[in-house]
């Protein structure tokens, strides 16, 4: 550990230069080609000759600027080229007319301009549209309390450890138009997908001889998903609520469930200091961490109220209804948190996610645990903002040894925990579906299945031909708890037996720093080696888990890179490319029969120089296919080989 944290400050800037450079070069493409010609016989050899696939890069030191971020590409990588021989890339078409497993990921662009049309109706409206707003968050506001404090039969438990979800009619009967000949009539109808219960707000359409007081609604044929969460969140209820109303605390404490987010406009200011009344209009899209599932965009009004108890309460609801749009796709019904002070250390939180989604775009694989509000669910924002506190509270801990005795100073624990966190970020950032990822597949020719990729930015470095960055992943189901597949996945004693780069070497955790109760939530260096002596690799990985999922990503570094950082160096001028793994259930707790199994997402990042947005080699395409598949391969050998 010595040789990673001791102090390299005396080492020329030309050294580090130079071993930055090299280890980088090495890990292009065109220097891995031979993982294609070996695979049938020996499918690991040819990538191990070619390690560190991503390398960050010290633009700060070099004097270059770091990259510029590329145009979104076309609707395919390569065109037909007679002298390269390379194909097409497959690009998914839509559900209508295709199977549901090649069904399109990436947001219509035509939803992307709904931002400055509501934005407009705002602010020209003036008077007329803001009272409109106005009312419809103060009813969303009483709605929201009520659903925080009422219990059965309104929510009622899907099963041993499932989620709180409402009843339809019950809901119906509080908060929505209903009489006996409605309920008559909706207890005729079979519960199914999409789950139908409708409220107030609802637009229905149905037959002329359905009887007028159901005909009014109009009903559009989106899935309703409800959930309710309630648990202590070590933090005051002031700091949840700024966490909330302010845009960019929200973005970045929620950055695995939000991708973008923008302030539209300021209806009500606050008068008295605080978000207490503070009426403000927004756009979100929300993802999961895989291609396969559609974002979820939407643009809403979100109101701030404190109640006379010092209970506070932040509401979101959807304005579609009063600013039309046609192909509505997602639509948040009164959704958000109550939120109660529990002695001087934290709050007790109520959260409720109310929504209507069109899922018919979605991959069959993803479909139970999707459609039934668990991907997307109260527990899961729950879960991340007690994350976000248990980060903060490792982020100003005092600095103790590991258990093999190694210390850290403070000012490069910090470094470590905010490169980790940059570093699964952009992980996040990348793998996502938003409407700027704009995603395409391999050809089907290929053996990796469900594949999806594109460009992310192109890397320059001084002195060397710039590349693209390549990002791509599939997902697939594997029958073992989440728990098995983590502690595979993460630990350093099982990672040669999944790594390409460190097959048939020697994987050793170097330090680690903890985040939160849970040992197996943490921060950590990896160092694999080809004999006793040399260092091949050395990773930097961050993993984490929880009942709503798991991950873990790391991504190569440089040994001078990572002394600087252990000593405090400023990890914003450090570029990264991550790979790494999220890992869901494949459906909902208590949700059928049989025991709930994974949903394995990998997502990989490396460097071409060979092609271009328009254009992608066949030499490349081979590459990415080997690699996602022979990974899989070994995941699924040694998950399937452990469960016998």
């Amino acid at each position: 550990m010595a040789n990673i944290g001791g102090n390299f400050e005396n080492v020329s800037d030309n050294i580090q230069q130079n071993n930055i450079l090299e280890v980088f070069n090495n890990g292009y493409f065109e220097n891995i080609q031979n993982i294609v010609v070996a695979r049938d016989e020996v499918p690991m050899v040819g990538l191990q000759e070619a390690p560190r696939c991503e390398i960050e890069v010290n633009y700060n030191q070099f004097g270059a600027n770091p990259p510029p971020e590329m145009n979104p590409v076309e609707d395919y990588f390569v065109q037909n080229n007679e002298n390269s021989g390379s194909p097409l890339l497959y690009n998914p078409s839509s559900p209508q007319n295709s199977p549901g497993s090649e069904s399109s990921t990436n947001a219509k662009p035509d939803h992307m301009n709904r931002a400055s049309d509501l934005l407009m109706a705002v602010s020209i409206g003036a008077g007329l549209n803001k009272n409109k707003i106005i009312e419809q968050a103060v009813e969303a506001m009483e709605e929201l309390f009520k659903l925080a404090i009422m219990g059965e039969p309104l929510w009622q438990h899907n099963g041993n450890g499932g989620m709180e979800t409402l009843n339809g009619f019950q809901y119906l009967r509080e908060f929505g138009s209903f009489d006996a000949t409605m309920e008559q009539i909706m207890r005729m109808v079979e519960v199914g997908e999409p789950q139908c219960f409708l409220s107030s707000d609802c637009n229905c359409n149905f037959d002329q001889d359905v009887p007028s007081s159901f005909s009014k609604l109009n009903f559009e044929p989106l899935n309703i998903e409800t959930s309710r969460e309630t648990a202590f969140v070590e933090m005051n209820p002031m700091n949840i609520v700024q966490l909330l109303m302010d845009t960019k605390q929200w973005a970045t404490t929620f950055y695995s469930i939000v991708s973008r987010t923008t302030l539209l406009g300021v209806i009500l200011e606050n008068v008295d200091g605080s978000y207490n009344g503070v009426l403000q209009v927004m756009s979100a899209e929300f993802h999961q961490r895989t291609p396969l599932i559609p974002a979820r965009q939407c643009y809403f009004a979100r109101y701030c109220k404190k109640h006379t108890n010092g209970t506070w309460g932040v509401v979101d609801v959807s304005l579609e209804n009063l600013f039309p749009y046609p192909q509505v796709q997602f639509r948040r019904r009164p959704s958000g948190c109550v939120i109660q002070e529990v002695g001087n250390r934290g709050s007790k939180v109520t959260w409720i996610e109310h929504v209507e989604v069109d899922n018919r775009s979605l991959h069959p694989l993803f479909r139970p645990i999707v459609s039934s509000g668990f991907a997307f669910s109260a527990k899961r924002w729950i879960a991340t903002i007690n994350r976000h506190c248990q980060w903060l509270t490792t982020s100003t801990a005092r600095t103790a040894p590991t258990t093999d005795g190694v210390l850290i100073p403070q000012e490069g624990r910090e470094s470590l925990l905010k490169l980790a966190e940059k570093m699964t970020k952009n992980f996040f950032n990348n793998i996502n579906s938003c409407s700027e990822n704009v995603w395409s597949g391999l050809p089907q020719n290929f053996a990796a299945q469900g594949v999806r990729l594109r460009y992310g930015n192109i890397l320059k470095v001084p002195g060397k031909p710039s590349g693209n960055i390549v990002i791509f992943t599939t997902s697939i189901q594997i029958p073992v708890p989440m728990e098995v597949l983590f502690d595979f996945l993460r630990h350093e004693r099982t990672r040669n037996r999944w790594d390409l780069l460190s097959n048939q070497r020697h994987v050793r955790e170097l330090v680690y720093v903890s985040n939160g109760e849970n040992p197996k939530n943490r921060v950590s260096i990896m160092q694999v080696n080809s004999s006793p002596n040399k260092i091949e690799i050395l990773y930097l990985q961050e993993s984490y888990t929880d009942e709503t999922g798991s991950y873990i990503v790391y991504a190569p570094m440089d040994i001078m890179a990572m002394s600087k950082i252990l000593n405090g160096g400023n990890p914003k001028f450090v570029s990264i490319l991550p790979s790494g793994f999220s890992i869901m259930p494949d459906k909902a707790p208590g949700q059928g029969d049989g025991a709930v199994g994974s949903i394995l997402t990998l997502a990989f990042q490396s460097v071409d120089r060979l092609s271009n947005k328009e254009y992608m080699p066949q030499s490349t395409l081979k590459i990415i296919d080997a690699i996602l598949s022979t990974t899989v391969a070994s995941i699924k050998d040694a998950m399937l080989f452990g469960i016998r």
